[in-house]
């Protein structure tokens, strides 16, 4: 067994040291000080592609390799449960499932190659810039699609194979990402790229619910672990636009419809997700926790997630990226793990809303096979007039009195866009109820599950669900391991008696109630948008099938981040986008998480 880093190690005490601790060399560290058990700084300056005790490639030793090691998990429980900041209680963070190795051993000969000098060099060209500003780069030549795939696996291999770093938020890796980038870099060289996608070549990673080929599509659980799987609608459409799909990243097991009062973030397959402005403080938010997470720590260009209600708008609050919930039907669902058909969507996850534009653009398409689903409303290169979109002058928002009154970075923030021309009308919403809730994801997930299951899994063999409450019985005959917080959730789906007929009536009253909630002060007032905190509105936009944009706003005195959430009626996601732009560009709140520069 031989283990191997990738940096060039100084002096024989460190080898000695890491021999006897068994801990994993760091790897790709781009200037990066580490502060060990030893009475020394080491710098790392780059990485060789040969285990330097030997001749042979390191290609031919993979399999041997040892990039990670399991750790001992249990003192960041316990700083977890006495930190004054903390609201989760973790009982295990680390996964007891997943080898990193594996995941990690494909690319480690690729990413062994990039240089300290390569990564220095590349950093102002790349690290929080935009996709127009990517593309520009490498059609002035000063960057190729391989030295950016390059770079963002280096930032992965880096933080991810740490476990001082690690946030437990890659689940898996295309192995063919690298090639793909050389395919794109000599596309780039023969063929004419006038009309081609600005997403072209842009390095995308995608929430574990999303099925992609070559990747198994776990939704976090055991039970599907060894999912194989095709394309999901979304993902061709990517694929078509030229995206290289970097990999998979870690949710909330079943998107967080499995156990009740358990972290957010956490899954049995990746263990608990953490977030970069707080590791163990502040929670990552669901269920798209590794979305968020890896797009904040700029594991990627951009990320997809998926929401029913809050699932996007939690983490990208949680995590300062910018989120988009499409109105249901604008995105397909088709190859998806679902809750409800109802109320799930895929949507954008970026650092900018440039780019979340631009990626959502790139995954429109009417999908035959979602019944839901829609023409695009717009005309094709619609996201451009995002980059030079309207002001704030004269925009008209709501603003709901209750944050008013007890949020102050709220109301900082809606003095801002008073004083940049919006007019701002202050309101208290009318009561209603969502009574019913609930049941739709339960009848919905009893009915939609088999239904994925049936139309997408490859191999039976190795997944040997076909219901809940198969789900459930596997997770019963080894509970520690795969429902270490129950599966309360999953046993209330099996207990929901509700019939069709009668969960046709809860559907229908609930997006009335929901529109109502909205309407009544968007017509009243003929208001562009209303305005909320993350996802503290999300359940009203689910039911009422409204999108919504968030972007953040700042930060809370203790460096949670924040976000200003955007809502507004079907299919005005263009309008959405605007605004956020706007204020996007007024505030410029967001800012790189200082453990993850």
């Amino acid at each position: 067994m031989m283990l191997l880093g990738t940096c060039r190690w100084q002096g024989s005490a460190l080898g000695k040291y890491k021999a006897e601790t068994n801990e994993p060399l760091i790897r790709c560290t781009h200037g990066m000080k580490f502060f060990l058990i030893l009475p020394f700084i080491l710098w790392c300056f780059g990485c060789t592609d040969r285990d330097r005790h030997s001749h042979q490639p390191l290609e031919r030793k993979l399999d041997t390799v040892i990039l990670w090691t399991p750790y001992n998990d249990s003192a960041d429980v316990a700083a977890n449960r006495n930190h004054e900041i903390a609201r989760m209680r973790f009982r295990l963070i680390q996964s007891r499932v997943l080898d990193k190795n594996e995941v990690f051993r494909p690319l480690y000969p690729e990413v062994s190659r990039f240089t300290e000098a390569d990564y220095q060099s590349l950093e102002p060209l790349i690290l929080e810039q935009d996709i127009p500003t990517i593309q520009s780069h490498i059609k002035s030549g000063r960057l190729t699609y391989e030295k950016l795939v390059l770079f963002f696996l280096c930032r992965i291999y880096k933080y991810e194979l740490n476990n001082t770093t690690t946030l437990h938020t890659i689940l898996a890796i295309n192995a063919d990402a690298v090639q793909e980038a050389r395919d794109r870099d000599r596309q780039s060289w023969s063929e004419d790229t006038v009309d081609r996608h600005a997403l072209f070549g842009m390095p995308v990673l995608l929430k574990d619910n999303i099925d992609a080929r070559g990747m198994k599509t776990t939704a976090g659980s055991v039970a599907l672990q060894e999912n194989d799987v095709t394309d999901a609608y979304i993902v061709e459409r990517l694929k078509e636009k030229g995206a290289i799909i970097l990999g998979k990243v870690n949710m909330s097991e079943w998107a967080y419809f499995l156990c009740t009062g358990c972290p957010v973030g956490y899954s049995a397959i990746g263990g608990q997700t953490l977030n970069p402005y707080g590791r163990g403080i502040f929670e990552t938010g669901g269920s798209s926790s590794g979305s968020g997470t890896s797009v904040a720590a700029n594991y990627a260009v951009a990320a997809v997630g998926t929401e029913t209600s809050g699932s996007i708008l939690s983490p990208s609050g949680q995590n300062s990226v910018v989120g988009l919930k499409p109105t249901i039907g604008l995105l397909s669902r088709n190859g998806i793990v679902p809750i409800s058909s109802t109320l799930d969507t895929p949507g954008p996850m970026t650092k900018n809303v440039v780019d979340n534009a631009i990626l959502l653009d790139a995954m429109l398409g009417y999908d035959t096979q979602d019944i839901l689903s829609v023409p695009p409303p717009w005309e094709a290169g619609w996201f451009a007039n995002i980059v030079e979109g309207p002001g704030l002058e004269g925009m008209r928002l709501g603003v709901f009195a209750g944050l008013m009154e007890s949020d102050s970075l709220y109301r900082a923030t809606i003095s801002q866009l008073e004083g940049a021309g919006a007019f701002i009308k202050v309101f208290s919403p009318s009561e209603i109820k969502l009574d019913g809730f609930i049941t739709i994801l339960n009848i919905d997930m009893k009915h939609d599950l088999p239904k994925y299951l049936d139309a997408n899994v490859k191999n039976t063999e190795g997944v040997k669900i076909t219901s809940i409450a198969d789900a459930v019985a596997f997770n019963e005959a080894d509970s520690l391991l795969r429902i270490p917080y129950g599966q309360a959730l999953f046993r209330g789906i099996l207990a929901d008696s509700t019939t069709v007929d009668e969960l046709a009536v809860i559907k229908a009253r609930l997006q009335e109630e929901g529109r109502k909630f909205f309407d009544t002060v968007l017509d009243a007032y003929q208001l562009d948008a209303i305005l909320s905190v993350n996802n503290v509105h999300a359940g009203y936009a689910a039911v009422a099938k409204y999108p919504a944009l968030t972007v953040p706003s700042g930060y809370r005195p203790g460096g949670e981040p924040v976000n200003l959430t955007f809502i507004s009626k079907p299919f005005c996601e263009d309008r959405l986008l605007a605004l956020g732009k706007a204020f996007e560009s007024l505030t410029r709140a967001r800012r790189i998480p200082v453990l993850y520069p």
